[in-house]
């Protein structure tokens, strides 16, 4: 099958996928109200403590720990997003849509793309009200137009690898409830990372695992080119976990498919 036929059938799914959030805007809702909830939680309720303790001279204020904290957030939302794919994916693995398809003549890779691109591009819509409602909030950066257009850049590469490793879960799972719970250790783990305190501050076993997993070098990285500062190898090694991810959504994703049996 050509490419021409590829991208039109790609673009087919890509609408389906949106005309279905818009018929269900609550989805919408709920995916942008728990990062929203996470902010105004750690600004408003924490923030005077767990500024105070950020390195910088004198302690930090409130107003500081948003800026820390944003970077963070970004993740929540792209994770939230992705959680929410994966019932999606469920739901038409479940219901028959996918065996249906699999009958059609239409390019196979295009029903998992149609969600991934959906994703995504949910992804975007949900970071910049999140991006609106920080800087309400009075988060400023310091950072140029190449650093937002890097920071931009890899929550786009992080949102493309976790669509498609919540695709190959949604796909795995037996229920739409297994589909909703298995990602949520991509919403669990940038708690312990250094999303929401510095990884000094943890007990020596637990930092070293806070340093060594994926979202610890991707929000550090998200947080030097929001300040304007040098990103260093960090930036190699965030867009290495990218990579990892990704590829490995994308072959289990499709060999999750393959399996789908056709009516």
């Amino acid at each position: 099958m050509s490419t021409t036929y590829v991208v039109r059938d790609s673009m087919t799914m890509l609408r389906r996928n949106l005309r279905h959030l818009s018929r269900y805007p609550s989805l919408a809702l709920m995916l942008l109200a728990v990062p929203i909830v996470f902010l105004l939680m750690f600004v408003y309720v924490f923030g005077g403590t767990l500024g105070a303790g950020l390195p910088v001279d004198g302690g930090g204020t409130r107003a500081d720990y948003l800026t820390y904290l944003v970077p963070g957030i970004w993740i929540m939302t792209v994770a939230s997003v992705a959680n929410g794919t994966a019932v999606s994916v469920a739901i038409d693995r479940t219901g028959g849509m996918f065996a249906r398809f699999r009958t059609m003549d239409i390019a196979r890779v295009s029903v998992l793309t149609g969600h991934v691109l959906g994703a995504v591009t949910r992804t975007l819509l949900a970071l910049s009200v999140m991006i609106v409602f920080a800087l309400l909030l009075g988060f400023r950066s310091d950072a140029g137009f190449v650093g937002w257009l890097g920071a931009a850049g890899l929550v786009l590469l992080l949102a493309f690898s976790f669509t498609w490793l919540t695709v190959a879960m949604g796909l795995a799972a037996g229920s739409i409830e297994t589909a909703s719970n298995t990602p949520l250790v991509l919403m669990v783990l940038p708690f312990v990372s250094s999303g929401f305190v510095p990884t000094e501050q943890m007990p020596a076993g637990l930092r070293h695992f806070a340093e060594h997993q994926p979202f610890t070098p991707i929000i550090e990285t998200l947080r030097a080119l929001t300040a304007g500062t040098p990103v260093g190898h960090e930036g190699w090694i965030a867009v290495g976990w990218c990579t990892v991810i990704g590829v490995t959504g994308y072959l289990w994703a499709r060999r999750q498919f393959a399996r789908v049996p056709v009516r």
